[in-house]
């Protein structure tokens, strides 16, 4: 954790005097070919959207035990909980080691009163996601250029249908969650992530990677 980080929690700390809930919903995609993935682009998926969340966590659990208890509610994904999108390895990774993070805390940090909650959304609405990934590639290896193309079809496809979730549907979520109103460990938002684990649940592993692989031959 950088100095600002740990400045910045303790400026919350002391301006709240209490807090109950923390929300880690920092998060960015590293897309393509993992071949092609610089050194400083891996390092950066984990560094935002894994690392960042065990920094805070780890900063704000004596605050919790503290007080006699809080709440963690990490905002991870759907592609946390399934594959979905080819060429998201490294995206994939850093959810589904959120997920794994945020399960094996919830054995650890129940004692102390200290409650785990995980949010699997998919794409929204307004948060510009598409256009804020980093994208894998190399001029030379054009192996990777048709899945790639489709790829991107698929997400430019998505931003203009009615596939993305309103925001408003995942603060309500969230503040469920928040206030006991929802004592799920997991919720799965929107309809493509509902629709996705439907899937995985219904057949095997084997069937469901290539159901997922057919839609990008």
């Amino acid at each position: 954790m950088t100095e600002y980080e740990s400045s910045s929690i303790d400026q919350a700390i002391a301006a709240f005097g209490k807090i109950d809930v923390v929300v880690n919903n920092a998060g960015m995609g590293t897309y393509g070919p993992l071949e092609l993935a610089q050194e400083d682009a891996i390092d950066w998926q984990f560094a935002v959207n894994t690392r960042g969340p065990i920094n805070v966590i780890r900063k704000f659990i004596p605050h919790f035990r503290a007080n006699g208890g809080g709440m963690f509610i990490n905002i991870s994904s759907f592609m946390g909980i399934t594959t979905a999108v080819p060429l998201g390895s490294l995206y994939n990774m850093s959810k589904f080691a959120l997920e794994g993070l945020t399960e094996g805390l919830y054995y650890e940090l129940k004692p102390l009163n200290i409650e785990l909650r995980l949010i699997e959304q998919g794409g929204s609405t307004g948060n510009n996601f598409k256009n804020s990934i980093t994208w894998n590639r190399d001029d030379n290896i054009q192996d990777y250029d048709n899945l790639m193309t489709k790829v991107q079809n698929l997400m430019n496809h998505a931003e203009s249908s009615s596939t993305l979730d309103d925001p408003q549907i995942i603060v309500d979520a969230i503040a469920a969650l928040a206030t006991g109103e929802s004592n799920k460990f997991r919720t799965v938002i929107g309809t493509a992530g509902n629709d996705l684990m439907a899937l995985r649940n219904s057949v095997s592993i084997e069937q469901y990677l290539e159901t997922i692989a057919n839609n990008y031959k």
